[in-house]
């Protein structure tokens, strides 16, 4: 499973209807998170189609799409907020969308969210099927959006666009289909600063291909062998069933280091761009975080915050489960280095949760900064798809009810999610 040979498979016929059960189940959850927002909503006198496309995140974008970078506010502490924190490939979407039907920029905007959200759960599938089978895969698709946050998924922000490019990004490594992957991860790099996730993993699983060609090439295994004692063949490394073993053609060593090429363009052009435009440099991106107060510290401000939540007896109760649900996170990660997952998903996964949760701060925003890192999930897909279908699918209904809910109170409340 964690064979880092990732050679082209065989690809599946009817591959939709093969992950269709997949994407209906996930549209059923998100239509019952939607119903429920709509509810809660309209009892509190506000409008939920306003909180998934007009508020928080989603003005930045809309702002970014109709008239372009350069939009800042000046706080009274002396902070800057600048849009150039936003990257920009939700906004040409949403700016595409507007100039080529009559939705405004905000219902393009929301229009590319429901979109890339059923991309995502398609890829998502892809990769759980990959590794585990179809069956696992629903369950991983279901578990993704029954998640606490999984309002987000409808919302007009950059999360569903993302998980959706780094799913399909990962996917192609997974199978071998490097410019593919590299394309992908660029596009993904374009979204949100975490793309330095999906360029890491193309990278690691590239590096490690190359470093395996090495290892099983004729002339080096021939002289490992002589000096054990054994034939070269029976020296080679076991690649996954229908890959060859032999090391890649030149051909296939090209396409790879093409995609680990493009991989980074994205990110690493609008970086530049950025610290272009601002005068800054190659550092000037960090600079324009550092206005909205967004850095790396190891999770040291995150670890005082979550300290600071002891001080009474209510916000005790905060402060537990937030050491509960870090808890979980880590605990998960560490299940999927003991199961051996492939090593993209692993640099992948490793990357989004350090970046969420060693950021300095927002941190009412870790539980979705966290959404994408849907290979946490894996672990406990095939456990739900070993139950019988009625209890497994009764366990997703009783999650999914607790999660709109969840995602009704906390749109309708004060802060940002």
């Amino acid at each position: 499973m964690n064979d880092l040979d990732t050679r082209l498979a065989p690809a599946r016929p009817g591959a939709l209807r093969r992950a269709a059960p997949a994407l209906l189940g996930y549209a059923a959850v998100r239509a019952l998170g939607l119903a429920v927002l709509a509810l809660w909503s309209g009892a509190r006198g506000k409008d939920a189609y306003t909180l998934l496309t007009a508020r928080w995140d989603s003005l930045w974008y809309t702002r970014v799409a109709e008239l372009g970078y350069g939009y800042e506010v000046r706080l009274p502490n002396g902070d800057v907020h600048s849009n150039l924190a936003f990257f920009p490939l939700l906004p040409w979407l949403e700016r595409l969308g507007a100039a080529v039907s009559p939705l405004s920029y905000a219902d393009a905007g929301f229009a590319v969210t429901l979109l890339a959200s059923l991309a995502a759960a398609w890829g998502i599938f892809a990769v759980a099927d990959h590794v585990y089978g179809p069956r696992a895969g629903v369950c991983a698709v279901l578990l993704w959006a029954v998640l606490p946050v999984g309002i987000v998924q409808s919302m007009a922000y950059s999360e569903s666009l993302f998980t959706a490019l780094a799913a399909w990004s990962l996917y192609a490594v997974l199978t071998g289909r490097w410019v593919t992957a590299g394309v992908l991860a660029g596009l993904a790099g374009l979204t949100r600063p975490v793309g330095l996730a999906v360029v890491a993993a193309v990278w690691a699983a590239g590096a490690a291909s190359f470093v395996r060609d090495r290892s099983v090439a004729p002339g080096h295994g021939a002289r490992d062998a002589e000096r054990a004692g054994a034939p070269a063949a029976d020296r080679r490394v076991r690649a996954p069933e229908g890959a060859r073993a032999e090391p890649d053609a030149p051909g296939v060593r090209l396409r790879r280091a093409l995609g680990m090429f493009l991989a980074p363009l994205g990110a690493a052009g609008y970086v530049l761009w950025v610290g272009h435009r601002t005068g800054g440099g190659p550092l000037g991106y960090l600079d324009v975080q550092a206005g909205w107060r967004n850095g790396f510290d190891g999770g040291y401000a995150f670890a005082r915050f979550v300290a600071g939540r002891f001080t009474s007896f209510p916000s005790a109760l905060a402060g537990l489960g937030l050491v509960a649900g870090v808890g979980l996170v880590v605990w998960l990660y560490v299940v999927c280095v003991r199961r051996r997952q492939p090593l993209p998903l692993l640099v992948y996964t490793g990357v989004v949760t350090a970046l969420a949760l060693c950021a300095s701060s927002y941190f009412g925003s870790k539980p979705r900064l966290l959404m994408p890192a849907f290979p946490l999930l894996l672990p406990l897909a095939p456990a739900l798809a070993r139950l019988r279908t009625p209890r497994s699918a009764a366990v997703v209904a009783v999650v999914a009810a607790a999660s709109a809910v969840y995602g009704a109170f906390w749109l309708n409340g004060s802060g940002p999610p």
